[in-house]
């Protein structure tokens, strides 16, 4: 399945995918990743351990890599950002880890996301900001799968995070995507683009139609 639906993407031009464990728990998705790796040696591929932590992942990567299996980002659903107190203790855990594990990917990390902590509005703003030394991409979402997020949400990221890089992890669709892509610079999206009905398969016309409004957005630009 995943090698199924790689395929599309490759094809498409699309500028890389994300592999995530939807349905079991990260140790049998370790095989899956080597496969598709082995099937794709190019492509740029990144992960997502579902409910994972860097703190886990991380060291997980390493060895992948160290084995000759490139991963080439992590994206982790929660971050670990704690806008309630002043010292990052668990941030600061991770970042130190992965030092130490000498995994060199990118690392996207959730900030005020889905399924996670609820952080108050008002509290956006510097959610964002203390979490940018942290993260190579500060990575946020609507507040479930498939939900488009909130507009002014994404703007208050992006004036917190100045020109730090962001990716919008929930509900973009070909419809909906030119509100976004001026606010961020990367989309992580599976349901916007599967076929009708079914939360696996991607729709390679439904993607051709999303990577069409993102190149017009790169020759506005």
């Amino acid at each position: 399945q995943a090698e199924k639906n790689a395929k599309p993407a490759l094809e498409s031009g699309c500028k890389g995918i994300f592999l995530i464990n939807h349905d079991f728990d990260y140790p049998q998705f370790l095989p899956i990743i080597r496969h598709v790796r082995q099937r794709f040696p190019d492509l740029w591929i990144g992960v997502n351990f579902l409910a994972v932590t860097g703190k886990i992942a991380f060291p997980i990567l390493a060895d992948l890599q160290n084995d000759g299996v490139r991963t080439d980002a992590y994206w982790a659903d929660d971050a670990r950002m704690d806008e309630r107190v002043e010292v990052q203790e668990t941030a600061n855990e991770i970042a130190r880890i992965r030092a130490e594990s000498g995994w060199d990917g990118i690392y996207l990390g959730g900030v005020a996301f889905k399924k996670q902590r609820p952080v108050p509005e008002e509290h956006y703003a510097l959610s964002a900001r203390i979490s940018v030394p942290y993260l190579d991409v500060v990575c946020t979402s609507g507040i479930a799968t498939g939900q488009e997020a909130d507009l002014t949400k994404i703007q208050t990221f992006r004036d917190a995070i100045g020109e730090a890089p962001m990716a919008l992890a929930s509900g973009i669709t070909p419809e909906n995507a030119a509100d976004y892509c001026g606010l961020v610079d990367c989309f992580l999206v599976a349901t916007g683009i599967n076929y009708p009905g079914d939360f696996y398969n991607i729709d390679p016309a439904r993607l051709d139609a999303l990577l069409a409004v993102t190149r017009k957005q790169g020759e506005i630009a």
